[in-house]
């Protein structure tokens, strides 16, 4: 039989406890480095050579390596990954990996805090992280929580929606009982997951037009909720959009406010990427009537250049949150003053995401974030302007509504296939890793799809996209 020092031995080779001044010095160095290598461009996309393809080669590690070779082959790993921290980075809705709140990860995954339960002062600045959140936007919160992103947020939220409306549905299903969500054509992929999970179902999502700047015409949203009322369906919730992902079309908020108070119908606005702007005084008039709303969810890990994951949603009603997700639970008792967040949230082993914004907002203030996204606005603007006045450009989807700029390169050539020449650019571009972008379908046409969400991002690097799509 073993020994309590035996036991204590056996325990500690799972710690670093005999070598923690080094594991610190390292990683203090490597982020350094990590940090200083973000600020600029560089030449290329490293493929991670030998040493990736010999780390893939191996099989279940029975036995440790020394921490310095473990380090350097997990520094292999990641340099040889698509870092969105670059300030070239284009690609999808990215973000940036702001250092404030990679030190918050680091502190707080080391104290793997649960925030499924009351969790003492970090369940208080949760609380106070939700209402910073919602005064940086202009949104009455009467609750929230943070969450993964913005699918999560989404499923939550409509959630509370088919509680209000049918709070049967969470004992008995949804049965034969028909609903309907109402959003635009360009309306995220997560509203139809967000159906089927929920039960509802894919086929309640009216995908309905949008307009000349791409929002979702409000007519169409208010016949659409008329017609099926009056064939039997009931309607659960418009979904409005805040930037979509495609173009960052902002959706007529308070015009959808006006038909859903006059219906009762719930408004969710989805702004997982837009609705930090609502902050900014350039396009804060475009997000009026997103204090009307029932819910909203926004990711910081994309706007507010957090690292992810990070998203949040925040919600009017105070109540609704518990009604939708609570639940008895022999094993997690209530207190009467000390409730466990995991009857008002979707997940249940929830990491303490709220303290990189809390950190964040601590170190730099709120008119720092301002400011960055009111730089990434005037990047899109600028490169709109550049591809205007360029012979070989063309702008696919108009002057940008937030920070996305769609565009195609048309070449000399005539009778060219540009949807496949366009594509074609976007590999060339993902290849040689100068600037990396993602090419988007928009109106039925293959574009290259550059989107500024990184506080690292100067007019320089701007200039640089157009240079390496121009110069194949």
């Amino acid at each position: 039989m073993g020994t309590p020092a035996d036991a204590s031995a056996s325990a500690s080779q799972l710690g670093l406890a005999d070598v923690d001044a080094i594991a610190l010095g390292r990683l203090s160095q490597e982020l350094a480095t990590a940090w200083h290598g973000f600020r600029r461009a560089r030449s290329g996309q490293p493929d991670g050579g030998e040493v990736l393809e010999g780390l893939l080669e191996e099989g279940l590690p029975e036995g440790g390596v020394p921490l310095t070779q473990a380090i350097d082959d997990a520094m292999a790993v990641l340099d040889s990954s698509l870092a969105q921290s670059r300030p070239r980075f284009f690609g999808f809705v990215g973000g940036s990996g702001l250092e404030s709140g990679v030190l918050a990860d680091a502190l707080a995954a080391s104290f793997d805090i649960n925030m499924a339960s009351w969790s003492a002062a970090a369940t208080l600045i949760e609380e106070q992280a939700i209402g910073w959140l919602a005064a940086f936007i202009g949104f009455p919160a009467g609750d929230g929580h943070f969450t993964s992103g913005g699918t999560v947020s989404t499923v939550s939220a409509l959630a509370a929606a088919r509680q209000r409306v049918a709070p049967e549905c969470r004992a008995l299903g949804t049965g034969h009982r028909r609903f309907g969500i109402y959003c635009s054509r360009e309306a995220h992929a997560s509203v139809g997951r967000a159906a089927e999970l929920l039960g509802v179902g894919s086929a309640a999502v009216r995908a309905l037009p949008q307009g000349p700047e791409r929002g979702v015409v409000p007519r169409a949203v208010a016949e659409a909720i008329d017609a099926d009322r009056a064939d039997g369906s009931t309607p659960l919730a418009v979904v409005a959009t805040a930037g979509t992902t495609l173009t960052g079309a902002i959706d007529p908020l308070d015009a959808l406010a006006d038909i859903c108070a006059a219906r009762g119908v719930w408004l969710h606005v989805d702004g997982a990427y837009g609705a930090p702007a609502a902050a900014t005084r350039s396009v804060a008039a475009k997000f009026v009537g997103l204090e009307r709303a029932d819910s909203v969810s926004l990711d910081p890990h994309k706007w507010l250049y957090l690292p992810k994951a990070c998203g949040a949603l925040l919600i009017r009603d105070p109540r609704l949150l518990e009604a939708t997700f609570g639940h008895e639970k022999s094993y997690m008792p209530d207190g009467e003053e000390l409730s466990n967040a995991v009857d008002r949230t979707l997940e249940y082993s929830r990491p303490f995401r709220a303290f990189k914004l809390w950190l964040a907002f601590r170190v730099h203030g709120a008119d720092a974030f301002r400011a960055a996204i009111e730089r990434n606005i005037a990047h899109a603007r600028l490169l709109y302007a550049l591809v205007q006045q360029h012979p070989r450009l063309r702008a696919v989807a108009g002057p940008p509504a937030l920070s996305i700029v769609p565009f195609q390169h048309v070449p000399e050539e005539e009778g060219v296939d540009l949807d496949a020449h366009n594509a074609g650019i976007v590999r060339r571009l993902q290849r040689e890793g100068r600037v990396w972008v993602a090419s988007a379908v928009v109106d039925g046409r293959v574009t290259i799809r550059p989107c500024f969400v990184n506080f690292r991002t100067v007019d320089e690097d701007v200039h640089a996209l157009i240079d390496e799509v121009c110069r194949g």
